[in-house]
């Protein structure tokens, strides 16, 4: 490959690399793992750079490149060995004024969005990312109607889930 589509290549990724790391985060549940899925990710954007077209937005299409990847990998881990949960080797630093209400309330959000299908993990994630319904369809391959008709029988789902 030439320079300066490296160079191009590097520079978009850098500029985006947050949204490889919520994917990340989204589809595992340890150190290790997340920067697996980091490194694949990256790999396959990068492989699939050359035939990027520009037709859609350089972080719409990151958003499917690595969705679709993060899919592919989380089925396929499905069938291996489980993985330490990922709360239980972060350390943390106590103080008497912290106030863990919103970690708490992420930690019960993610612990819901996995209970989720891939798909609707997908759709959790980039409506929760601001993303317009226009912006969701494109990136999962899905109407726009039925992306919301999606999203709306998802937030039901999750509304089971953190109150039942």
């Amino acid at each position: 490959m030439n320079k300066e589509l490296e160079h191009s290549f590097i520079k978009l990724l850098e500029e985006h690399q947050n949204i490889v790391h919520k994917i990340c985060r989204l589809y595992t549940n340890n150190y290790d793992a997340h920067n697996d899925l980091f490194q694949e990710i990256t790999i396959q954007l990068w492989n699939a750079y050359p035939k990027f077209r520009g037709d859609s937005k350089f972080s719409t299409w990151m958003y499917r490149v690595g969705l679709n990847t993060a899919i592919t990998l989380y089925r396929k881990s499905k069938r291996s060995i489980q993985t330490q949960e990922f709360d239980t080797v972060q350390f943390k630093i106590s103080a008497e004024d912290y106030d863990d209400t919103e970690e708490q309330q992420l930690k019960l959000l993610y612990s819901a969005i996995h209970q989720l299908n891939d798909i609707e993990k997908a759709l959790v994630f980039l409506y929760l990312e601001d993303k317009k319904y226009t912006e969701i369809s494109e990136t999962l391959g899905i109407s726009e109607v039925n992306a919301r008709v999606k999203m709306n029988r998802v937030k039901t789902k999750l509304k089971t889930i953190l109150n039942p």
